[in-house]
């Protein structure tokens, strides 16, 4: 049983203190209060840049550029929750999550061509990622084509990839504090994460899509 739990959650948005930076923040809250450890990093004031498919990874299981995302990675690499939060932009995840998920390559080469960074199947059920995501459309798919990139950041990384939050209709909303019982849902997400990691429970509610 572990006796202390920490969490990263990312905010993949551009724009500052928006609807999915809003539900990021009150999830690290909940997470807070049951006695996570949280760390709240935001892409859009990070330096790096795009990964440049050189494969040069596939010889060391090391990227080439020596930036803020390896830095970043190798902090999630070793928390026990992490958090992966974007708003929808033409029905897909913001261009600086996506540059920051490509990058993360190298690390796929460790675990599934170097076999020099492996986390087991029982140490995995116990990481927990969730994905937060806001779009403006009230559409049954303007989430889809982000659980994809989400599913592989999560295996990649060594991580089980948890039942997230999906709010839609923002538009019709007003925004995220119109929202009826998102940022009140998202509470109970972050506290029931870490009071479960802190438990030895694996996530039973998995992502669906």
């Amino acid at each position: 049983m572990k006796e202390t739990v920490t969490v990263i959650g990312l905010s993949g948005s551009p724009r500052r203190r928006g609807n999915t930076e809003q539900l990021l923040d009150r999830f690290l809250e909940g997470a807070s209060d049951a006695g996570g450890i949280t760390e709240k990093v935001v892409l859009s004031t990070l330096e790096y840049s795009s990964c440049k498919g050189c494969n040069a990874c596939h010889k060391t299981g090391m990227c080439i550029m020596d930036d803020a995302v390896r830095e970043l990675y190798d902090r999630m690499l070793a928390a026990d929750c992490i958090i992966i939060s974007s708003p929808i932009y033409t029905m897909g995840i913001t261009a600086e999550l996506k540059s920051f998920i490509d990058r993360a390559h190298y690390i796929w080469v460790r675990h599934f061509v170097l076999g020099s960074h492996i986390i087991s199947p029982e140490e995995k059920k116990l990481r927990r990622g969730y994905f937060l995501s806001t779009a403006g459309m009230d559409q049954p798919d303007v989430f889809d084509t982000a659980y994809p990139m989400m599913r592989a950041l999560f295996n990649i990384l060594g991580f089980t990839h948890c039942a997230g939050y999906l709010a839609s209709n923002m538009d019709g909303y007003g925004g995220i504090t119109g929202h009826p019982t998102a940022l009140d849902d998202v509470y109970r997400m972050g506290t029931s994460a870490v009071t479960g990691i802190l438990a030895g429970r694996p996530c039973l509610e998995l992502a669906k899509r």
